[in-house]
């Protein structure tokens, strides 16, 4: 590798040769075909298994248009994550390509892999953290025109903005581009609202919790990571594991196996994190065109529903403890009641709780009288839903808005609310499939930009042995933590500044203006996708 004071500080590659990997090796025409059939596989079965569910549940047939409305979203939905797997995955496999621990190609279909295990082995609790920041009057009528407007608008905007950042080799996150794109979508809805209508917008307060979540995660992946190097460094006295790869030869077997542990370990855990971001919005989809079949949890069992129906009651009793001497209102009145408190964030009063109190009273009812929540009849399905989605919103925000409980009654809200998101937040076997095969897939596709960028021009000198695995395995453990607590972090974020920090830590010196650009478009990514989104949301609104 040349001297690095020879080197231009630029993102641009030198023309002076490198001793990085050969990457132009063309993909075997079986290879193609083979990638083409799981792709059509892929689709097939998604097909096969919405009207199977549909059928099960005896919901009518969709329209033509509603149904070739739902395809699109599903489409766009899935192309999110395509242009997730190689945009943000090739971070993964960038330490074990540049130290030649695997070959290129080999690497990408591995990492491949073990993020479609990843989505298929993920928790949920990532899923519905970004739909929670949508306004509550857009989730509720997700099957409307408003509905279908919002899910495209966010979708292509985060899908452009990442291949805008993608064509110019930059790392960039792609759960940055979609937050961005849900605010711009909330924004957009607040600002088109007629003069004196009431609308949620944005919820600023959970977008803060995300937001810290993915600005200390950087600061987290350069700290760690220096520190885990000079770690290293103090303790493991092995020259070998400080040197940069000589020629194409692999490292030594110990030294190989750890970073291919790291690279399986980021990879596992980016599929589990940022694939279940995918999958909240297809759920949302899923409910909007399909109700009967998506909108409650019919998987739930039938020996749940005492607890559930207890619950409720124990909900219904603090809640009217809270609600004073007033009357209850019916069922109609207590639905437009909770959605206007959480639309004005005005939810610590008296007459909030007595609505809650019988929206609580009414769900216990209706899942007492059908017996479960799966043999909810379709006419009363989207009510009971939307009934259920209303409670748990306004539990979640009560304490925000100065609400004050007993530890008693804390606990039985938590229980409560555990239930309600049983019943409304699920993700069918199929729906993680095609997500995990969607990254899995885009993963193998488009990788190099991005690999280029992380393995030769954060740096001034050859990528170690040492940085590679410091920085992935500080990815993979943030990550594998973040997902634990469900919050949804940027894996590109992460990696990127853990090879920043190594090379930091090193002496080994950055490239400035690779780091300029690749913070600049960090800065840029917020503003840019709100824009985005919050245009297209405002066109799309005059379509449907």
């Amino acid at each position: 590798m040349p001297d690095a004071a020879a080197m231009p500080d630029g993102p641009t590659r030198e023309a002076a040769p490198r001793r990085g990997p050969r990457m132009d090796h063309r993909i075997h025409p079986g290879g193609v075909i083979a990638f083409l059939l799981v792709l059509v596989g892929g689709l097939t079965y998604a097909v096969v298994s919405l009207v199977a569910d549909m059928n099960a549940v005896h919901q009518e047939p969709l329209a033509v248009g509603a149904f070739v409305l739902l395809g699109l979203a599903l489409l766009i939905a899935l192309g999110f994550e395509f242009v997730n797997g190689f945009h943000d995955t090739a971070n993964a496999v960038a330490t074990v390509i540049y130290t030649h621990s695997m070959p290129p190609l080999v690497a990408v279909i591995w990492s491949g892999a073990f993020n479609f295990l990843g989505v298929l082995l993920s928790s949920g609790a990532v899923a519905y953290a970004i739909v929670t920041l949508l306004p509550v009057e857009l989730i509720l009528q997700v099957g409307s025109g408003a509905g279908y407007a919002m899910i495209f608008a966010l979708l292509i905007a985060a899908i452009l903005w990442n291949l805008g950042t993608w064509a110019f080799g930059l790392p960039n996150s792609s759960s940055h581009a979609l937050i961005g794109s849900v605010i711009g979508v909330g924004l957009a809805n607040q600002l088109m609202a007629p003069e004196g209508s009431a609308t949620s917008g944005v919820d600023w307060a959970q977008a803060l919790g995300v937001f810290k979540a993915l600005l200390f995660s950087p600061v987290c992946g350069f700290v760690a990571a220096a520190l885990l190097l000079l770690a290293l460094k103090a303790t493991v006295r092995r020259k070998d594991l400080y040197a940069a790869p000589e020629g194409e030869a692999p490292p030594p077997l110990w030294i190989r196996g750890t970073l291919i542990l790291t690279c399986t370990l980021v990879s596992f855990f980016h599929g589990g994190n940022d694939g279940q971001k995918g999958m909240g919005l297809i759920m949302l989809i899923l409910i909007g065109a399909a109700p009967t079949a998506y909108a409650l949890n019919r998987t739930m069992a039938d020996d749940t529903t005492p607890a559930f129906v207890a619950a409720s009651q124990s909900a219904w009793a603090v809640f009217a403890s809270h609600a004073g001497s007033g009357a209850q209102p019916d069922a109609a009145a207590a639905r437009r009641q909770v959605a206007e408190a959480l639309r004005s964030k005005e939810l610590n009063q008296p007459t909030v709780y007595a609505a809650l109190a019988t929206l609580s009273a009414d769900i216990a009812a209706n899942v007492e009288n059908y017996g479960a929540i799966k043999r909810v009849p379709a006419a009363q399905t989207s009510n009971l839903r939307n009934d259920m989605y209303l409670a748990s919103d306004a539990i979640r925000l009560l304490p925000k808005t100065g609400a004050a409980f007993s530890e008693a009654e804390t606990t039985t809200l938590k229980s409560y609310t555990g239930l309600l998101n049983d019943g409304t937040r699920y993700i069918p076997t199929w729906v993680k499939v095609c997500v995990a095969l969607a990254l899995g897939l885009g993963t193998m596709v488009g990788w190099k930009r991005i690999v280029v960028t992380v393995g030769e021009k954060i740096g001034k000198t050859h990528l170690t042995y040492a940085q590679g695995a410091s920085a992935e395995m500080v990815a993979a453990g943030t990550i594998g933590l973040a997902e634990l607590y469900g919050l949804p972090v940027s894996t590109t974020h992460i990696l990127s500044s853990g090879v920043a920090g190594t090379m930091a830590a090193n002496g080994s010196g950055l490239r400035m203006a690779t780091v300029r650009n690749m913070a600049l478009a960090w800065v840029l990514t917020l503003p840019a996708a709100i824009t985005l989104a919050g245009i297209l949301f405002f066109l799309l609104r005059h379509v449907f």
